[in-house]
């Protein structure tokens, strides 16, 4: 399994597909063994789901969510808002995320 560099609550530019060049939040990392790790951000990918009713939702009908998005498709931003990749440094005895772009940590 590879190793993740990007975490919930991060802020990411997504860098291809349909939604390209749009900036949001992780709301969800999910990782499976077998298969790449995939991202869901907020008000990104947005797809329609029909639902059946349920005792959740009576009613049942099309619901919009996000869809996941896959993690080589989007980049960590630094605090100036470009993409950035991923680094680690060693402070104390403490492991950090530090961004290559300005060398600051996450």
């Amino acid at each position: 399994m590879t190793k993740v560099k990007i975490k919930r609550g991060d802020n990411v530019i997504v860098t291809t597909g349909k939604n390209k060049g749009n900036k949001g939040e992780v709301l969800e990392v999910i990782k499976k063994e077998g298969k790449d790790p995939r991202v869901i951000i907020a008000g990104l990918n947005i797809v329609k789901r029909h639902t059946k009713p349920s005792a959740g939702n009576p009613q049942g009908g099309i619901v919009e969510k996000e869809a996941s998005i896959n993690i080589s498709n989007v980049a960590l931003l630094d605090d100036k808002g470009k993409a950035t990749k991923v680094g680690y440094k060693v402070e104390g005895d403490k492991k950090v995320r530090v961004a290559k772009t300005t060398g600051k940590t996450i």
